[in-house]
């Protein structure tokens, strides 16, 4: 054996079936070991995107998932992928090939100081020098990436290691001093937490990403159901609760429903649950201190607790063991009167401005494309109009809602659910990405079609960067600098290039019937939507 027959022992240990990357010389002994083994390996067209199909199978299978890529350019194409599973708290391990041990630091051909370039987006990264460390580090680095708060982790291997003499050895338990992450919570906080909602006439509970990456919805809707409490959520909270279950108001923020947050605002107690509280999330959060609002903050990671709101009772640890003791403790609570007022909100919102009739209304699109979606779907936003109409509108059952939330990277959606496909192959699954998000992912579509892994996606096409043509229009005087995509590519050609059914919705009479079909289609096949050029997601 060598070091690349190693450290594919060392997948197979840890259950890996599927790796997303793109070959070179100095990851080629890995790959010639992947070759000669049972995981399947998928040609990606493009690196960034490898990491983003890895970040789409991570998230529906709730486990850690790997994309590979070489030295040099290769790994730094990685670095946008892995910022974003960092800021969205994914568990991703990244292998990169690393030019030869005693060629580093010489500047060759195609050298990079990865594990520096990238230190910001990684959980923790490894340079492996010794083929003899492999099991201790793979095993190490799968631990590392999905406990406490899950992240991507980093191996950066020369190549001439990977080529090295090596023998496999199971790793032994993990145990990384200074690593032990608190899952359960303190017992003296949690009997406050309760303190708190017994004296709270106006509690409302904010579920962010953390509480879907631990496992929770259940508890939480439990918790939920049992004490009436009103519920809103992050972006990246969407799927914690149905949309039909009476007590959740919706996506709060800066483009969230205006009744989730006049309740933020009008609370006496928020609970944030396994949410950092950012700045699209929270409208003015110094309102809140200044109301003296009683924040309860439960996270697993105790450096988010009290980072951007002042918190009264911080809970470190995982949510689902926190929502499951929670659960077991009993409490009279009676807040009809707080639901009743804040139901009554809803009730009188008068929904979103209004569209152009002449395009399509991609609120109502989105809302029915939603709804037509069989109950366990999986929805892939990408960034942009197109995510924050898609966030608004969405109709959760029991499915998933993925998107970028918190790097906000355009070309998300596509490569995440060509990864969501390779992991649940008879899952309903539909990315919705704008004109721009998809000319810098079309690629894929390739890979798609290489491996058989096919999706059905949406084009809203308004011929801009939609969402910085709003912001040039509300703060720079439209002057469009930038932003208009011109008329190309021919997205029909382009269907037929790559042999996928192609629809056209122009305007809201064909909606129902043209979705109908586009998800009834067995296929692969795009959906294009004409949307009005100037629609805004606020006025």
């Amino acid at each position: 054996m060598n070091g690349a027959d190693v450290m594919v022992k060392c997948l197979e240990a840890e259950g890996v079936t599927t790796v997303f990357g793109y070959p070179g010389v100095a990851i080629c002994p890995f790959f010639d070991s992947l070759y000669r083994s049972d995981i399947r390996t998928i040609l990606v067209r493009a690196e960034q995107n490898g990491g983003h199909m890895a970040s789409g199978y991570a998230r529906v299978t709730r486990k850690p998932a790997v994309c590979v890529a070489t030295s040099g350019p290769g790994a730094t194409n990685l670095i946008t992928a892995l910022g974003t599973a960092y800021a969205d708290s994914i568990p991703i391990i990244a292998i990169t090939g690393q030019v030869s041990s005693d060629l580093m630091g010489k500047d060759v051909f195609q050298e990079a100081d990865i594990t520096g370039a990238a230190e910001p987006f990684l959980k923790y990264s490894y340079n492996v020098h010794d083929p003899k460390e492999f099991p201790r580090i793979f095993h190490e680095a799968f631990h590392i990436a999905s406990t406490g708060r899950q992240g991507p982790v980093l191996i950066d291997v020369p190549v001439d290691v990977q080529s090295r003499e090596a023998q496999y050895k199971p790793a032994g338990p993990v145990n990384i001093r200074g690593y032990k992450p608190t899952v359960k919570g303190n017992e003296l906080q949690i009997k406050r937490v309760i303190e708190d909602l017994k004296t709270a006439k106006k509690p409302l509970i904010c579920v962010g990403g953390g509480s879907i990456l631990s496992h929770a919805e259940d508890e939480v809707r439990k918790f939920v159901d049992r004490h009436k409490i009103p519920v809103v959520s992050t972006m990246m909270g969407i799927g914690n609760m149905p949309n039909e279950d009476p007590y959740y108001f919706g996506m709060l923020g800066t483009n969230g429903k205006p009744y989730a947050n006049y309740a933020v605002g009008a609370c006496d107690l928020l609970m944030l649950v396994g949410a950092r509280v950012a700045d699209r999330a929270l409208v003015r959060p110094y309102r809140l201190e200044r109301r003296n609002t009683t924040i309860i903050h439960i996270d697993v990671d105790p450096a988010e607790i009290g980072k951007n709101l002042g918190t009264t009772t911080p809970l470190v640890g995982d949510v689902r063991m926190i929502f499951s003791e929670l659960n077991k403790r009993d409490f009279e609570s009676d807040y009809t009167e707080w639901f009743d007022a804040l139901d009554q909100r809803r009730r009188d919102f008068k929904g979103p401005h209004p569209f152009n009739p002449d395009y399509v209304d991609p609120c109502l699109f989105v809302k029915t494309l939603s709804s037509k979606l069989d109950d366990d779907a999986i929805y892939c936003a990408d960034v942009g109009q197109n995510q924050l109409w898609s966030a608004d509108n969405y109709v959760m059952k029991k499915g998933r809602f993925l998107t970028s939330g918190g790097f906000g990277t355009m070309s998300y959606s596509i490569p995440a659910a060509i990864g969501a496909r390779a992991a649940l192959p008879d899952r309903q699954i539909v990315a919705v990405c704008g004109d721009g998000s998809f000319q810098m992912s079309m690629m894929e579509l390739s890979t798609m079609r290489q491996w058989n892994l096919p999706i059905k996606f949406v084009i809203m096409h308004n011929g801009y960067l939609g969402l910085v043509r709003e912001y040039q229009h509300h703060n720079y005087d439209d002057r469009y600098s930038g932003t208009p995509l011109g008329a190309y590519p021919k997205f029909d050609r382009l269907a037929q290039a790559y042999d996928l059914h192609y629809y056209h919705l122009t305007d809201n009479a064909k909606m129902d019937e043209t979705i109908d079909a586009f998800l009834a289609d067995d296929d692969a096949a795009m959906m294009v939507c004409e949307i009005c050029p100037t629609d805004l997601v606020k006025e």
